[in-house]
């Protein structure tokens, strides 16, 4: 079995990250262990293929595979990037599901001894920064927003807030202690429960959902609707039950 990282720079010099037999899987960063525990178990059942995994924050992928990077697979964390993904012609969209759903939740450092048990308590002159992925092109940003639009925090928390490329940095600059909050999914928050604890769940007005589509441009489109399809199987939504995904 080879699970190899994607190096997007290569595509600079020209070289290619895959080679044609490998299947190239670019998913949201928030899938990164759950997807690693899958494209092992694909790759035990489809012996002639190589899974090659590409993590970023949806947007960024969208646009790497838009620039013509290889893939196969894309897997976001939410709609809005698959929407993007339609509109440019990157997927195709009759092999569009979602197959997983997710919670936002509020973090703070494992040692932290600040009173924070709601996104309202971030508006507090003690807490002086907040992570949370940038809006603009990262999911968990766009769900943090829309959630604290809704409870009429967006303007407070913002003005504290430390923009984070993925899901994962806004996590790590929580682990970290570098900042006295953060919004990240549940499944991330349980991967350094050693690290970080959840003060809140915070509910989004509209539900966290994953969708996954064979990219148009894959020269491998069966194989890629293999893999698609395994996720979605009773094995696959077994092995991601195991990282914290609910259902779709």
């Amino acid at each position: 079995m080879r699970l190899r990282p994607f190096v997007a720079l290569l595509l600079l010099t020209g070289a290619s990250a895959a080679s044609a037999a490998d299947l190239v899987v670019s998913a949201a960063s928030s899938l990164t262990d759950a997807f690693q525990a899958v494209g092992k178990a694909y790759e035990a059942k489809h012996p002639g293929t190589h899974v090659v995994l590409n993590f970023a924050a949806s947007d960024v992928l969208l646009r790497q595979i838009a620039s013509g990077a290889p893939a196969d697979v894309f897997a976001s964390a939410d709609q809005t990037a698959m929407d993007k993904a339609v509109a440019a012609k990157a997927i195709d969209p009759s092999t569009r599901k979602d197959f997983a759903s997710n919670r936002l939740v509020l973090v703070v450092p494992q040692d932290s001894k600040a009173t924070i048990g709601s996104p309202a308590d971030l508006k507090a002159d003690s807490v002086k920064r907040v992570a949370y992925g940038d809006p603009a092109s990262v999911p968990v940003g766009r769900y943090t927003r829309a959630a604290l639009e809704q409870q009429g925090l967006w303007d407070a928390v913002s003005a504290k807030g430390v923009l984070a490329q993925n899901v994962r940095q806004s996590l790590d600059y929580v682990a970290r202690g570098e900042v006295d909050a953060g919004f990240v999914f549940a499944t991330d928050a349980a991967i350094l429960k050693d690290k970080v604890k959840v003060a809140a769940t915070v509910p989004t007005p509209k539900p966290i959902t994953y969708p996954i589509a064979v990219v148009a441009g894959s020269k491998q489109p069966a194989d890629a609707a293999a893999f698609e399809a395994f996720v979605q199987s009773a094995e696959g939504r077994k092995i991601l039950s195991g990282f914290g995904f609910e259902a779709p």
